[in-house]
């Protein structure tokens, strides 16, 4: 329907619309130079397709699919996450199932490979790699660490000062797949006892070994200090990540120590058996007292093999008096 009411439009005005208009229309877009324009994706690795395509990079070029598919395989996983950020090709071949299905089967080899099979079917729709990044694990690429700190009073001097001194002490932790663990606590550096953490370690380096076991997200580990009085220490942990697939931290929800008695232990290697129904309040020894432990329960934090020269829990107490896990 036509309007009945009109406007008149100076003359003057009129031209400055036109000039205004023109002057849009003259404006240089060169984006839409780009429309209509197909950008043809590379082709992922194994393709089909019967038309040849000639990849710009010289690496593509010079190395063949296969060797560089081997290349893949030799990787740890967190490194094939790093490189599957450099271009779409090697984004899909790092997403072949073929890398991901041995890894997964090799981190959680305790729950058998039957098991893995039904559980990446029914909850991760068939994807080795989608368990891999999503499912809690362990990770056996470095140390767990706890940092704890207190502070202790010094002896007076002369009745003028009156010292405080912040004693800075470590929990480390180390796990393997097969279901074992070592444990130390120490105030060396990171960089100092990541060189002994192994099961070559001698006695003087007071690293102790023993049992755990990764249910969903928990972690019940179990192991024996041997001696007059043979003490077994207790551990509750739950197993989180500051990002999606991370497990970089490890709470400790309860430490406790209890006494065993020695014909407990004479035939059996698998600590977690020997305390299997135990209550936290439980002993085997009157001399041994069972005792749940309320202080340096600080998380640990995972360090990996290749920062553990670099890594900030290296620093002393006058530059980092508490750290905060995250």
């Amino acid at each position: 329907m036509a309007s009945d009411i009109s406007i008149p439009v100076p003359s003057e005005v009129s031209s400055f619309f036109r000039l205004r208009t023109v002057e849009f229309l003259g404006t240089e877009r060169p984006w839409l130079n780009l429309y209509g324009i197909r950008v043809r994706p590379v082709a992922p690795f194994g393709s089909v397709s019967g038309k040849p395509f000639s990849d710009p990079a010289l690496i593509h070029r010079s190395l063949p699919d296969e060797l560089l598919f081997e290349v893949f395989a030799r990787m740890s996983p967190y490194t094939l996450g790093r490189a599957a950020c450099v271009c779409r090709k090697w984004r899909y071949t790092i997403r072949n199932p073929s890398l991901w299905h041995p890894l997964c089967l090799k981190t959680w080899q305790m729950s058998g490979a039957e098991t893995n099979y039904k559980i990446v079917q029914s909850m991760y729709e068939g994807s080795w790699r989608k368990m891999w990044v999503q499912r809690p694990r362990i990770r056996s690429d470095g140390l767990y660490v706890s940092r704890n700190t207190y502070i202790r009073t010094g002896v007076a001097e002369w009745k003028v000062t009156n010292p405080v001194h912040v004693v800075c002490y470590y929990r480390y932790l180390r796990f393997y797949p097969s279901g074992k663990f070592l444990y130390k606590i120490s105030s060396q550096r990171v960089k100092e006892v990541a060189k002994c953490m192994n099961f070559r370690a001698s006695k003087a380096d007071c690293v102790f070994k023993g049992d755990y076991i990764l249910a969903e997200d928990h972690v019940e580990a179990a192991l024996l200090y041997r001696g007059s009085r043979h003490t077994l220490l207790r551990m509750l942990l739950r197993l989180r990540g500051t990002t999606t697939g991370a497990n970089n931290r490890l709470d400790l929800l309860k430490l406790l120590t209890t006494g065993v008695n020695e014909s407990e232990i004479s035939n059996q290697e698998d600590m977690l058996a020997v305390v299997e129904g135990w209550q936290e309040d439980e002993t085997h020894n009157p001399d041994v007292p069972a005792i749940s432990h309320r202080r340096g329960l600080t998380p640990f934090v995972f360090v990996p093999f290749e920062e553990v020269e670099t890594s900030v829990l290296n620093l002393p107490v006058d530059k980092m008096d508490y750290f905060v896990p995250g």
